[in-house]
């Protein structure tokens, strides 16, 4: 380096001035290496509470023969992963997608019933780090977290805690809680990853939030070979046009608002419903006239949208 060069950069430190990181190829590797063919089971318990009237709900426990995780989109600092359950060897579900962005500070953060409020993270808090956000199988959103992957002691792991809603096994069968808090742990391990959960479920009410129960869950994903999921890439490979532009419209959704608030259903049809209809419809139509069905898309979410001037109005669930 030659003595201009160096006293550039003592200048522009002395400013303030930072330079980008590029991200860890090691963390990069590790969110790539949950791709792939997988058997998985799932598996919740309640632990420990502190109302002696509280009865300990039943463990769950599912599995599933074959889930196709693949990369969908990536960028230097941005890497899409999206997720397909294989049903009985030829009924595909498009299921949940994890999207992970490099120093990211831009996030919507669940606080109740449907509401998600943007945040903006100062720049020192989020370097080095990777958040992941996570969404519905209708790619609206689920909840969002930072944190730094860990490369140590020959483990590869990611753990962050943030509030979520009640997850799709509980939504609709219970009442006594809110908010999901989870500190989820990703672990890359050598015969695939874990997902590893140490949940509170809460009770939010007014200004203060009160723990119902903790929970701890474990899903577990095997790598098996991946002609298990070969159903899961033909049936992608004829309606990835159609969610790229369900993706697009969401995208320009969290762009125009600070506060994003959804109806709970609309002529009583669920929004997962509503889209996942249209897209057997479209899923052709999507590669020859996009912009058509962009423009059906944003008014089935947009009808699902609560407006402005009405948030914070939604039913409970």
């Amino acid at each position: 380096m030659n003595r201009i060069t160096a006293f550039s950069l003592i200048v522009l430190a002395s400013l303030g001035m930072t330079f980008a990181q590029a991200p860890n190829s090691a963390d990069v590797a590790a969110i790539k290496s949950m791709c792939g063919c997988h058997s998985i089971t799932f598996d919740y318990a309640e632990t420990f509470h502190q109302d002696p009237n509280y009865e300990i709900h039943q463990p769950y426990h599912a599995k599933a023969a074959a889930e196709w995780i693949f990369v969908e989109e990536e960028t230097e600092d941005k890497i899409v992963i999206q997720h397909l359950l294989v049903v009985q060897d030829s009924i595909i579900v498009k299921h949940w997608r994890q999207d992970w962005l490099f120093e990211n500070q831009d996030i919507h953060q669940f606080t109740n019933t449907r509401t998600w409020k943007h945040a903006q993270l100062p720049a020192n808090q989020v370097k080095g780090q990777w958040s992941q956000k996570v969404y519905q199988v209708d790619d609206s959103p689920r909840y969002q977290g930072n944190a730094t992957w860990v490369h140590v002691d020959g483990r590869h792991f990611w753990e962050n805690t943030a509030d979520a809603p009640l997850p799709r096994r509980e939504f609709s069968k219970r009442s006594d809680y809110q908010v999901m808090e989870r500190t989820n742990r990703h672990e890359i391990l050598d015969y695939g990853w874990v997902h590893v959960q140490d949940n509170r479920k809460i009770i939010r009410e007014g200004r203060a939030d009160s723990v119902l129960v903790l929970e701890k869950g474990l899903n577990d994903y095997t790598k098996i070979d991946d002609s298990n999921c070969q159903a899961a890439m033909d049936w992608w490979e004829t309606n990835q046009a159609y969610w790229a532009l369900v993706r697009a419209e969401w995208d320009e959704v969290f762009a125009a608002n600070e506060t994003v608030q959804l109806k709970k259903k609309v002529d009583d049809t669920f929004l997962w419903k509503a889209l996942f209809t249209y897209g057997d419809e479209a899923a052709e139509l999507a590669t020859k006239k996009p912009k058509k069905v962009s423009a059906r898309i944003e008014e089935i979410i947009a009808s699902y949208l609560v407006s402005q001037e009405d948030l914070g109005s939604v039913e409970q669930e």
